[in-house]
């Protein structure tokens, strides 16, 4: 598997998320999906999810955007389409995604669930306002490894953002996939879906915030060492810290998920590289965990 195949799974696990909770919220949601170029085959898979969802969407208006230099995409997308209800709309539009914008205008997609994938473009302050106008918003984007998109992001008016570097082990370039949103369900999905995909995909993740870059498998259970170390590196920065504010650390600023922390607070409660307060009892939200002394040399 790619990175594309890969993306196309996390694509299709988010919707399973986000699909229902739009349709409660809302009568009316867009599913915006734009590729610069490539594959441009999270559409086949994005409209399946939409099929599967079909007996739920009568009486709500369902807008699917699609943006892609794919001649090949309205064939493909055609079979499907036809078995949708007509409460579903779709419109696949050729060209790149920095035509975004218009789209969205013209689809009446703001004040409404959005949530908008943008593949292999550079995440510009008009493209980032147009993806931020859904009420509410979610963002996947991904582009080639660099600068981070986080401060354009937050800026853009997402609150939560995390980011993933995505690498293929047969030697291919990496992917960054960045995740932006003012949901906090929205985010715990999108990262418990990151490490429920294949694990025999062929690829591997690395963390953006280790400065060792280290490369982690996709497993349930991800190796916990990384993030033991991005702990210490955090409440060395700033000082003592609640459990729930730790947990929050790390699923916006590091690749794991929150139930991750626990994990990982405990083994340092054990190896004595941190402690906490009160020293016994339940590893709750409000318990205060701060850096031992000597803390670096029990990791």
């Amino acid at each position: 598997m790619s990175t594309d195949a890969v993306l196309r799974e996390l694509l299709v696990r988010q919707l399973d998320h986000w699909l229902p909770g739009a349709l409660h919220r809302s009568r009316r949601a867009t599913l915006a999906l734009a590729y610069a170029g490539g594959d441009a085959g999270g559409a086949d898979a994005a409209l399946g999810v939409v099929a599967e969802f079909a007996d739920r969407l009568r009486g709500r208006r369902l807008t699917v955007l699609v943006l892609a230099d794919d001649p090949d995409l309205p064939g493909r997308l055609g079979p499907v389409e036809a078995t949708l209800p007509t409460d579903v709309a779709v419109h696949v539009v050729p060209g790149h995604p920095d035509r975004l914008p218009v789209a969205l205008k013209a689809a009446g997609a703001a004040g409404a669930p959005l949530l908008t994938v943008v593949d292999g473009a550079e995440p510009t302050p008009a493209l980032l306002a147009a993806a931020a106008a859904g009420r509410p918003a979610e963002l996947l984007l991904v582009t080639d490894v660099g600068r981070s998109p986080r401060p354009a992001l937050t800026a853009a008016g997402f609150p939560l953002v995390t980011e993933v570097d995505l690498v293929p082990a047969d030697g291919g370039p990496a992917r960054r996939l960045a995740y932006a949103t003012g949901s906090d369900r929205g985010l715990e999905a999108v990262k418990d879906a990151l490490w429920a995909v294949d694990e025999y995909a062929g690829v591997r993740y690395r963390d953006p915030a280790d400065p060792a870059g280290r490369l982690l498998d996709i497993t349930l259970e991800p190796e916990p060492g990384p993030l033991r170390r991005e702990l210490l590196a955090e409440l060395a920065r700033s000082g003592p810290r609640t459990v729930t504010e730790l947990r929050r650390f790390t699923v916006t600023s590091t690749v794991y998920r929150a139930a991750d922390a626990n994990r990982a607070l405990t083994s340092l409660l054990a190896s004595g590289a941190v402690t906490r307060d009160p020293e016994h009892g339940r590893l709750g939200g409000e318990v205060l965990v701060s850096a031992a002394a000597d803390a670096g040399s029990t990791v």
